[in-house]
């Protein structure tokens, strides 16, 4: 019998930066921000402002979603452990980041090939450029919007405020 088709993020699950499995599912309802991230990157000031989106808007249903990566000029080496501590102690984060992934090539996340598969980026490629590539998701799981590394967390606002 073929697998069923994912559809919307919440057919997917991912590791947090703790270890536990987590089904997206759980975000049903939500607007997202999915990012991949990076601690020692140009773009890496952008979790303040990814944090103060998630402060922001939370209580209105928005929720932001991190995912380290090490595929950009290897600008997150660090262990899911180093990784938590960096964003809690230099960032304040708090909203869910987990742990490290690929979002091109061979090993790609499933969530990542979805989202990739539903926005592709600049000209039309899927392939992710660098860190801080962002995706916007509606309360249905649907993916609305592909923001390049360089757009300001701030800049997505007013798509946020359209979604809630």
């Amino acid at each position: 019998m073929p697998k069923a088709v994912e559809r919307s993020l919440y057919d997917f699950s991912a590791y947090s930066i703790d270890g536990h499995e987590t089904p997206l599912a759980q975000y049903r309802g939500k607007v997202l921000v999915v990012v991949n991230t990076a601690s020692k990157c140009g773009y890496t000031p952008q979790y303040a402002g990814l944090e103060a989106l998630y402060l922001q808007y939370k209580d209105r249903g928005l929720v932001v979603l991190g995912f380290p990566c090490n595929q950009f000029g290897a600008q997150e080496p660090g262990t899911e452990e180093e990784i938590a501590q960096f964003c809690e102690l230099n960032y304040g984060v708090n909203f869910p980041i987990f742990a490290k992934i690929d979002v091109n090539g061979p090993h790609t996340h499933p969530l990542f090939k979805f989202l990739k598969s539903e926005k592709s980026g600049f000209l039309g490629t899927e392939a992710i450029k660098w860190n801080f590539t962002k995706f916007l998701l509606d309360r249905e799981g649907n993916v609305v919007k592909r923001f390049a590394p360089s757009v300001a967390p701030a800049d997505l606002s007013p798509e946020i405020e359209r979604l809630l």
